[in-house]
Formats: structure tokens, C-alpha cells, sequence
């Protein structure tokens, strides 16, 4: 059961001018269920990515960054059930199968169409079954259908995750709408994940690799689940430069910095629901280091807090076995960290302070901060002035069946 995170309705999901899906069920891995999905955009859309850290990324990651570097991108498939990863040429040859399919069907070019898969690794993609399936979903497409997108393309998820917003841009109304989905093997290194997030913002087309890193960074890198980064992982952004105003130049800019402000938002409420719908998770715990001499040391102390299994089950059995924290705070990678300079939080109640229990904790205090379904650790340093966080959950019986039998 996700953790205090419901189910998108399709009326709160705002279309994107220029952009249309459709999704079909093409019986990819399974019969009767979404499994293949159409983004459509308007000549003119500007796309950029950012894709996995892992050496062994998928035959689609590998496609999707040549197309990307040719631009004029104007459709992007993606199916659930097969990760093609691990597939090796072969594999290659069928995400390029599938994007030359896709093309004939819109009278595009081949590297005009992106691909994306996600499922299970090391199996032949059924690139027939998606060739059947493709008119069916380009027959679907309407701007409306955001939500089925993020149904379309859930595998070990609960929920579909999906949600928009919309801002006021020199008198324009611009809208800012995304999914995703995720729910295990989710460690940043870019996002582990698949993540769509479209605007109807005009913005300079070079701005937005970038613009695209700095989301991420700020929203899918911050989020982990059990330390795994994917080999398929792929966070995009789309603007399709419709909206009424003048055209984006720079995110100092008032327009820019309101724009990107909606984009951060929208990006890290996904993140945020990838990490709530977690693979068994009951609950969701924020990692925050503070008194760090640089934001990157910060991080690696919170991802060896949140990567922590012995973290991580007591945070499911509510027990305040708070040394487990600290002792991660010592392996984490800082060669010269003063322990006596360390305080701990949890929520409201200090628990260990200069390295040591704080003689005013009672363990009644920790279990109850650990009972709730939401809980903020937080850790400070003493080194510095440089703060980061990133967001977890436990880890539940349901984490070992829901991956013990995810091919059966």
C-alpha cells in the first residue's frame, strides 16, 4: 500500500498543448493490461533526457541518445513488460524495429521516434507484438489521456503516478504536466525510472539538456528505494513552445525562473511518489544532512542512511535502533568526520548529541516518531555549512516477495 499517495484523476491532470497519447494493450508480457504507449508531439516540440549512470544500459537508452543528438523529435514509444536490456545487438536492432515502425505509420523518419521499455531484463523484446499493437495506439491518442499513460506504463507499481500544474507567464497561461512510474530497483544515478514531463512553455531549445539535468538532480537524484540503479532509467522533457508569451531565454528571467519553478515542482512530486509507492514501503522517510563542508558529502551520508538495510527494517518494525543510523554516518566515506561534532534528529526529538545519546532521550520519544507513516531524519555534521537530503522508505516483508516472484 502506498504511503499517503492516491491515485491521479483524470481531471486534474491538465492536457499540454502539442502533445497527444495513446495507449493500447499489445500483450507484450501479459494479456488484457496497457502495456504499450504513444507520445505524439507538434512539429516545433524541443525534447531533451537524461538517462542511467549504469554501464549496462538498455538497447533503448542507447537509441534514445542518438536520436537525441540528431533533435527534431516527434514521437516517443514505450512499452512495459520487457526491460530489452541485456539483449545486445540484437536488442539493438529491435528498439531501432520499433521506432521504424512507428515512423511509417506517421510518415517520420526512423531518429525522429524515441523508445523506452521497461520490465523484465535479459529477454528478446517482442517488437511484433508492438508493431500490432502500434495503430491501436495511435488511434488512441487525444490530449487528454495523461492518466492512461501513467497506468500504461506501470509495471511493479501500485498506483499510476501522474500530476500537473499550471502558471502565469506574462498574462499566458502555461501548463506543466508529468508521469512516471517506479517502485524498485530505484537508486539515483540519474533517475531509475521512466519519467515524462511536458510543458506548453516557449523556451530556447538549448537551454533545455540543462534544464532537463537540474530537475532530475533536483528531484528523481534524490530519491532511492533500495539502492539499485536500473538499467533503463530515462527522465524526459518536453516543451512544445505553444503557450503565449515570449519565448524563454534564460532561467533568470522572471518567466524562466517561474517556469522552471512549476517544471521542479511537478518533477519532484513524481520522484516523491516513485519512493511512497516503493516495493512494500509503509513509510516514507526524508534524509536530511546538514553542516557538511560540501552539499556532495552531505549526500553520500544520507545515501548510506537511506541504502542501509539494518536503517531500513528497523524503520519498518518501528524500533528506534538508532545506532544503526550513526554507524552509517561513520561508513559513508568521510575520511576526517569528527564524531564528537554529530547530532542526530528524528522529527522533533534530539537523540544523540556530540557523537553520543543525548542524556534527555527516552527511547518512548524515538518509537513514536518511528511509528509514523511519515518521518524526517536528520543529521548535522558540524563541518560546514552545506545541507542536502534525499528520500526513502522502509523496507517490509512485502519488498522480498514482491522481487522474489516478479517474473512469475
Amino acid at each position: 500500500m502506498a504511503v499517503n499517495l492516491s491515485a491521479p484523476s483524470a481531471a486534474s491532470l491538465h492536457p499540454v498543448p502539442g502533445v497527444r497519447i495513446g495507449v493500447a494493450e499489445a500483450g507484450i508480457r501479459k494479456a488484457n493490461r496497457k502495456d504499450l504507449t504513444v507520445f505524439l508531439l507538434d512539429p516545433g516540440a524541443a525534447v531533451a533526457g537524461v538517462f542511467t549512470q549504469n554501464r549496462f544500459c538498455a538497447a533503448p537508452v542507447q537509441v534514445c541518445r542518438e536520436h537525441l543528438l540528431r533533435g527534431d523529435i516527434r514521437a516517443m514509444v514505450i512499452n512495459t513488460g520487457n526491460a530489452n536490456a541485456g539483449t545486445g545487438q540484437d536488442g539493438l536492432a529491435r528498439a531501432r524495429a520499433t521506432c521504424a515502425a512507428a515512423a511509417r505509420l506517421l510518415k517520420l523518419a526512423p531518429e525522429q521516434v524515441l523508445p523506452f521499455s521497461t520490465g523484465v531484463i535479459m529477454e528478446p523484446l517482442p517488437v511484433q507484438r508492438i508493431e500490432a499493437g502500434l495503430p491501436a495506439a495511435i488511434a488512441d491518442a487525444q490530449a487528454g489521456h495523461w492518466l492512461r499513460a501513467a497506468e500504461g506504463i506501470m509495471t511493479t507499481d501500485t498506483l499510476a503516478k501522474a500530476f500537473s500544474r499550471q502558471v502565469q507567464v506574462e498574462g499566458a497561461t502555461v501548463t506543466v504536466t508529468g508521469i512516471s512510474k517506479g517502485a524498485g530497483m530505484i537508486r539515483p544515478n540519474m533517475a531509475t525510472m521512466l519519467g515524462f514531463l511536458a510543458t506548453d512553455a516557449q523556451v530556447d531549445a538549448s537551454l533545455l539538456p540543462a534544464l532537463a539535468l537540474e530537475l532530475a538532480e533536483g528531484s528523481f537524484n534524490r530519491a532511492t528505494v533500495d539502492g539499485d540503479t536500473s538499467t533503463n532509467d530515462s527522465f524526459i522533457v518536453v516543451a512544445t513552445q505553444q503557450a503565449k508569451h515570449a519565448k524563454i531565454t534564460s532561467f533568470d528571467s522572471p518567466a524562466g525562473q517561474a517556469v522552471k519553478a512549476a517544471m521542479l515542482e511537478v518533477a519532484r512530486l513524481l520522484a516523491q511518489a516513485i519512493v511512497r509507492d516503493g516495493e512494500g514501503a509503509t513509510k516514507f522517510i526524508t534524509v536530511r544532512v546538514e553542516g557538511g563542508k560540501t552539499a556532495a558529502e552531505c549526500r553520500l551520508v544520507a545515501y548510506a542512511i537511506a541504502h542501509s538495510p539494518l536503517v531500513k527494517t528497523a524503520f519498518f518494525a518501528s524500533d528506534p535502533n538508532l545506532g544503526r543510523i550513526l554507524a552509517a554516518v561513520g561508513y559513508a566515506g568521510i575520511a576526517d568526520l569528527e564524531q564528537t561534532k554529530i547530532d542526530l534528529f528524528l522529527d522533533d526529538v534530539h537523540v544523540a548529541v556530540g557523537g553520543g545519546r543525548n542524556p534527555a532521550y527516552r527511547e518512548e520519544d524515538g518509537q513514536r516518531v518511528m511509528k509514523q507513516s511519515e518521518i524526517t531524519v536528520r543529521v548535522v555534521l558540524g563541518r560546514g555549512s552545506a545541507a542536502d537530503q534525499v528520500w526513502t522508505c522502509d523496507f517490509s516483508h512485502d519488498y522480498v516477495t514482491i522481487n522474489a516472484d516478479y517474473r512469475s
